[in-house]
Parts: C-alpha cells; sequence; structure tokens
C-alpha cells in the first residue's frame, strides 16, 4: 500500500500537528468547555451536524446554538418541541433551517429519553464482530431520524444509502478516539473500528496520495481510505484526520509539499 511507503512522514506530520494549538478554526474547539459525557456528546453531535460550508460560518453557527442551549443535556430535557422551534425560529445556517435544527434536538431529545444516552443507543446497535462502525451508526441515525417523518433530514444522512457520512464519521472520531486532540468518552468503542470522516477535500488529499483511485467521496471510498490507513496504524486507522485536513484548513500549512514530500519517499523506495 502507498500509505506504508510514506508512514514517517505521516507519523511526523501527526506529532507536529495534533496538538490543541492547531485545533482553530475547527469545530471541536466547542467540545473543550464540557467535561460532562452527557453535555459532550449533544455538543459533538450537534456541531458535527452543522461542519459543512465555509468554517468561519460553521464556527458561527455552532455558536448560536451553543449560546442558546445553555446546558445543553439539562435543557434538552426541559424542553418541548414547540419550545424548541421557538428557541431556533431565526436560525439560519446554509440550507439548515431553525425547524429542522429544532426537529433534530428533538430527535436527540427522545433518544436520550428512550436509551439513556447517545452512547446507549450507539452501543445497541455496536456488536464486537463488526468490522467497523457503520452497522451501529446506523442503527443510531435511524433512531434519531424517527421524529422528522417526511421532512428534510440533511444533518442526518443514512449510510446504508452510500453517503460518506463524513459528518457523522467525525462526530464519532471526536467521541470514540482520545489524545491531544480528540477529547473521547466512549470508552467502549475501539478507535480500529472508526472510518474516515470523507469530504472533498480529504478526498483530494487521498487522491494524490495514491490512497484511493474512486472518483467519488460517498461511502465506499472512506472505506477504502480507512483500510489504506489501517495498514500503518492497525488500532487506530482515523488518527492521521486531524493532521491532513489541517492542510485544507489553515493558511499557514501547504498540503501541497506535504503531498510532494510523499511522493518523493515513493520514489526513493520503488528506486
Amino acid at each position: 500500500m502507498p500509505a506504508a511507503r510514506y508512514k514517517d512522514h505521516l507519523r511526523a506530520l501527526y506529532s507536529r500537528f495534533n496538538v490543541r494549538q492547531f485545533v482553530h478554526p475547527d469545530p471541536l474547539e466547542f467540545l473543550y468547555a464540557y467535561d460532562a459525557l452527557q453535555d459532550r456528546e449533544i455538543v459533538a453531535l450537534a456541531a458535527s451536524a452543522l461542519a459543512y460550508g465555509n468554517v468561519r460560518q460553521i464556527l458561527k453557527s455552532v455558536s448560536v446554538v451553543l449560546d442558546r442551549l445553555e446546558s445543553p443535556h439539562d435543557f434538552l430535557m426541559r424542553a418541548s418541541r414547540t419550545s424548541l422551534e421557538q428557541t431556533f425560529r431565526d436560525f439560519k445556517h446554509r440550507f439548515t433551517t431553525g425547524q429542522e435544527l429544532a426537529t433534530f434536538l428533538y430527535g436527540v431529545k427522545r433518544v436520550i429519553r428512550q436509551c439513556g444516552s447517545l452512547r446507549e443507543c450507539f452501543l445497541r446497535g455496536f456488536q464486537d464482530d463488526h468490522d467497523t462502525i457503520i452497522p451501529a451508526l446506523g442503527r443510531l441515525v435511524d433512531e434519531l431520524s424517527g421524529v422528522f417523518d417526511s421532512k428534510p433530514r440533511s444533518l442526518l444522512p443514512p449510510p446504508r444509502l452510500g453517503s460518506a457520512c463524513k459528518r457523522l464519521n467525525l462526530f464519532l472520531r471526536w467521541m470514540v478516539r482520545r489524545d491531544g486532540v480528540d477529547p473521547g468518552g466512549w470508552d467502549e468503542v475501539p478507535p480500529s473500528k472508526l472510518i474516515v470522516p470523507l469530504d472533498v477535500h480529504m478526498h483530494r488529499i487521498c487522491l494524490q496520495l495514491g490512497l484511493t483511485r474512486r472518483k467519488q467521496a460517498n461511502l465506499r471510498t472512506a472505506c477504502e481510505v480507512t483500510t489504506a490507513f489501517r495498514a500503518i496504524e492497525p488500532d487506530d486507522p482515523v488518527r492521521f484526520d486531524f493532521c491532513l485536513t489541517r492542510l485544507g484548513i489553515r493558511d499557514d500549512m501547504d498540503p501541497d509539499e506535504f503531498i510532494q514530500l510523499c511522493k518523493e519517499a515513493c520514489r526513493q523506495s520503488d528506486g
């Protein structure tokens, strides 16, 4: 696999940039303010769900939501569907309306009422013999989406339809992994089962690195990329996601320079 030939470069990138000082701008930064797992998993799901579009607008929209949620778990447990619709009636993030966000949050409340937490709902669909988190993620999405009926539900794409589910896999990365960047909390889920949160930027980098030849950034491609990283880190194939995505987010980091270093390593190994 190409990834194995430049594993030293990937590990050096991780060592250098997988630290909190490089998190901003990233919605992950909101999670650090919540020590209680019952709050953090709600914040993580909401922040990741809105993580599409311009990163500055993402941060602004997530800030608006969290300012209104106050203490997220307690707020949702007290809230009714109607009160949530009133709270977010003027909210808008690109094509996500306040109505959709309120319905989404009401679905979160319903799952917590039924299962005790988002974690417990996820674990009900998770089995040790599953190769990945995809089956458990599909069940969690189905449970959260039960309140939508025929209404728009762009915040919760179901894995069975083939979407890369980038935002949902980002949510799981934040909640399952625990290192200098990802705060973790869902300790029952092994990081080895995670899938790379694949968006167009990550897909472009992976294409250039030869980790996939697939032209669409869908779930099959995300699984292929994850397999490539698993050749280096079988217990934690998603560990390079944060540092690689810095290459597409931060103005002071050059993705082309890193890609050329990796390609040079491949040429040397072939020689």
